[in-house]
């Protein structure tokens, strides 16, 4: 373990997976509490380490979800006292789930039971949950190889959205994160499949949804919801659908609201998770998934007044939860960086379904300048963390250019 800044010290909460965006929001929302944390990650750029409010920096050895960075958790918990563990990245949530007992013993984890968990990580029995409680769900099939393909494509036609029926797979010893794919014909199907297949996991072939994607996120504990926040995403990454890079807070929807607090409770989600839908043409919502951890587009919530790390913070330390009754509407958000990913797949993908014309796709990403709205990163009393992003994606970028014009030229 490489420690970045000082020697260890006494925490109030150690942030794993560092490089990711919610992190940073939960780092700034504690130190600006004035709560002591510190951030790990496997690599020693992530933008959270840039952030003032960073108390301690810490490098693990290996992957998330590694024997090495087990070791160096443990570790780091005697060394430092840390009160809380957050985690939001799924692979090291995977390693906090297995050595459950072990770590409790050291720590209070922000996350929920493992009863909740076990149902929330599956799509397919989150959405039996669903079913049951009346929610619309999406026409699909449950596909476990390449070879249930045609019946899925006879029952649910084309297009379609391939999904992991749990987003990461771990066969063996190194764990893979897998995301959705949309399908629109036989042979991209059977590659969609067998991707995740190989992996010896089971995918949802679903009919494909293009409309709004909403989400509404709640703090809920012991029965009881203590603060709700709704979006909907313009922008995602990928385009189909993933981590929103665009997105607006709205009120909460009267029809999902309901739905979602109704699916959180019968699960028993304790602490915060994050709820998704997708309405069709006639606007009618059906349940895509549900994320039981701070999902990375979190920090539109904690601008619009729901400061959801603090809360989930209070929930696992045992503390008093605050209630929150009310947050700004209509502010927008931007994850610049994915923004440009998602605008370049989608002139790469044009006359795809659901994907907008090249034109459109260009002036769209232009005119969003010209709207007021906070971005991913940045904050004027804290710039070093987006500098830092900015630098990173530049260099990504560069690496994906040369790649591409390599590719080209051979």
């Amino acid at each position: 373990m490489v420690e970045r800044r000082g020697e260890a010290m006494s925490l109030d909460a150690l942030v794993l997976d560092a490089q990711l965006r919610q992190s940073l929001v939960t780092v700034r929302s504690l130190g600006r509490r004035r709560l002591t944390a510190g951030a790990v990650a496997t690599v020693d750029e992530a933008p959270t380490f840039a952030s003032r409010w960073c108390r301690a920096r810490f490098v693990f050895p290996g992957e998330e979800g590694s024997s090495a960075y087990l070791a160096a958790l443990l570790e780091l918990l005697e060394r430092t006292g840390a009160r809380v563990l957050f985690s939001s990245h799924d692979g090291t949530i995977a390693l906090l789930r297995a050595h459950r007992a072990c770590l409790e013993r050291r720590v209070r984890l922000a996350l929920a039971s493992e009863s909740a968990l076990t149902v929330a990580v599956n799509k397919e029995r989150t959405l039996a949950v669903a079913r049951r409680l009346g929610l619309n769900i999406p026409p699909q099939v449950v596909v476990g190889s390449p070879g249930e393909v045609p019946v899925a494509l006879r029952e649910v036609g084309l297009p379609a959205v391939v999904k992991p029926n749990e987003s990461w797979l771990q066969p063996e010893q190194h764990g893979s994160r897998v995301s959705s794919a949309l399908v629109v014909t036989p042979d991209e199907a059977r590659r969609a499949v067998e991707k995740v297949t190989e992996l010896r996991g089971s995918v949802l072939f679903q009919r494909l949804l293009s409309g709004r994607r909403e989400a509404v996120s709640v703090l809920y504990s012991n029965g009881e919801v203590y603060a709700r926040f709704a979006q909907w995403a313009l922008r995602t990454r990928p385009p189909l659908g993933g981590e929103s890079v665009l997105r607006q807070s709205i009120a909460i929807p009267p029809d999902i609201g309901p739905q979602a607090e109704r699916l959180v409770r019968e699960i028993g989600i304790d602490g915060y998770s994050e709820v998704e839908f997708r309405r069709d043409s006639s606007r009618v919502p059906y349940l895509m998934e549900i994320n039981a951890r701070l999902s990375a587009s979190v920090g539109i919530a904690v601008r619009a007044g729901v400061d959801f790390p603090y809360l989930l913070y209070q929930w696992a330390a045992g503390e008093r939860i605050d209630r929150v009754d009310g947050y700004r509407i209509g502010g927008w958000m931007r994850h610049l960086g994915g923004d440009i990913d998602t605008t370049i797949s989608t002139l790469e993908e044009r006359g795809r379904p659901g994907i907008t014309p090249p034109l459109q796709t260009v002036l769209a990403f232009g005119l969003t300048f010209l709207r007021p709205m906070a971005y991913d990163y940045f904050d004027w009393r804290d710039p070093r963390p987006a500098v830092r992003a900015s630098a990173e994606f530049s260099r990504d970028m560069m690496k994906r250019m040369g790649s591409r014009l390599r590719k080209a030229l051979s």
